[in-house]
């Protein structure tokens, strides 16, 4: 769990915050006004914290690629329903003026 601090208080305490963070392994959350603005954690936490998100980000799959993948494995072959062809599904929308009801 991480110390909450406000931006106030850790303007005076800076040093001893520090220490904190680096000696005692703590992490320290800045608010202001009761919200969470910054954190102060270790560069050995920085390095975890950013090497986790580059596999993450390396893991995922490319903006749409994934929908594009599902959509084609449900439109291609015979889905159990008798239709051995792919089906065409279409979207439809209405405008419906607010003042007619």
């Amino acid at each position: 769990m991480a110390y909450e601090i406000p931006v106030t208080q850790a303007r005076a305490e800076l040093a001893e915050l520090i220490n904190r963070v680096v000696y005692g392994g703590e992490r320290v959350v800045v608010t202001r006004h009761g919200k969470p603005l910054v954190a102060l954690v270790s560069a050995a936490d920085l390095e975890r914290l950013e090497a986790a998100a580059g596999q993450a980000a390396a893991e995922e799959p490319a903006d749409g690629e994934e929908i594009i993948s599902t959509v084609s494995r449900l439109g291609n072959g015979d889905t159990g329903t008798g239709w051995s062809e792919p089906r065409r599904y279409g979207l439809t929308a209405e405008h419906r003026d607010p003042g007619t009801g």
